[in-house]
């Protein structure tokens, strides 16, 4: 059996739960991540994951993980900054420019398709977010972006997110960031972790599921609190059994 994807179980249909894609002979099920849930697999040897579609899981030997060259899927959008012929019908939509904030105070811009902003906070796990714009087409937003990630920046890796996800946003550096704009709404998300401690960042599919944070997973396991990128597990071969590791524990467990 391969991790052969994730679902952080938001979008259009908010009734599914997160999810690991599990394949197993071409098969692929869904293994809930919903709070309360129980893990227990045992993480194997990494490769690439292959590829899922309607016919099942196509397997891949190939040693590079999550995916190799064959299996990696480059998103034509990912470092535009608005000076091509939008090459892509999504390109064409109308797009939101956004905030969005990370505790206790990290920040960056973004853009996305306008009916999709909401869907996009809450799949990078934002903490608080303001729309600033809306514009007619991607090659604005995208320009915009550019031109605002010059201060604000426009990347926050998962360890970053990790690092701050026991804690609250700043107020005061919020609000001092909102005041160089005037944003059309703003928002703030609860993902109910109720963490006092940073959880320990590890790789494991084993413990109890207290929640997720976009793809953050966070496991309760042995008297520890565990923060999961989700994205780490995806290519490993698990097979049933809780883990057997020494694994750190966090300061909740003494």
């Amino acid at each position: 059996m391969q991790i052969v994807g994730y679902d952080t179980g938001v979008g259009v249909d908010d009734d599914r739960d997160p999810a690991l894609s599990l394949a197993d002979g071409g098969d692929v099920t869904r293994q809930s991540l919903a709070p309360g849930t129980d893990l227990a697999y045992t993480l194997g040897e990494r490769h690439c994951a292959g590829a899922v579609s309607g016919d099942g899981h196509e397997r891949c030997p190939n040693p590079s993980a999550p995916y190799c060259a064959d299996h990696t899927s480059k998103w034509a959008c990912a470092r535009c900054v608005g000076n091509c012929d939008r090459p892509l019908p999504a390109c064409r939509e109308e797009h939101a420019v956004y905030l969005a904030a990370f505790a206790p105070a990290i920040f960056k811009v973004g853009v996305t398709r306008s009916w999709r902003l909401d869907t996009r906070l809450r799949e990078q796990g934002a903490d608080r977010a303001a729309h600033l714009r809306t514009v007619k087409d991607g090659r604005i937003a995208r320009q915009i972006e550019a031109d605002i990630a010059s201060e604000v920046g426009d990347r926050v890796r998962v360890p970053t997110k990790i690092d701050g996800i026991h804690r609250s946003v700043d107020d005061d550096a919020w609000t001092a960031l909102l005041a160089e704009f005037d944003p059309l709404a703003t928002y703030e998300f609860d993902y109910d972790l109720s963490l006092t401690d940073r959880p320990v960042s590890e790789t494991l599919a084993t413990g109890t599921v207290r929640g997720t944070q976009g793809r953050v997973l966070v496991l309760d396991h042995a008297g520890s609190a565990y923060a999961v990128d989700l994205r780490d597990l995806v290519g490993h071969e698990v097979t049933d059994g809780g883990t057997d590791r020494n694994l750190q524990s966090s300061l909740g467990a003494f």
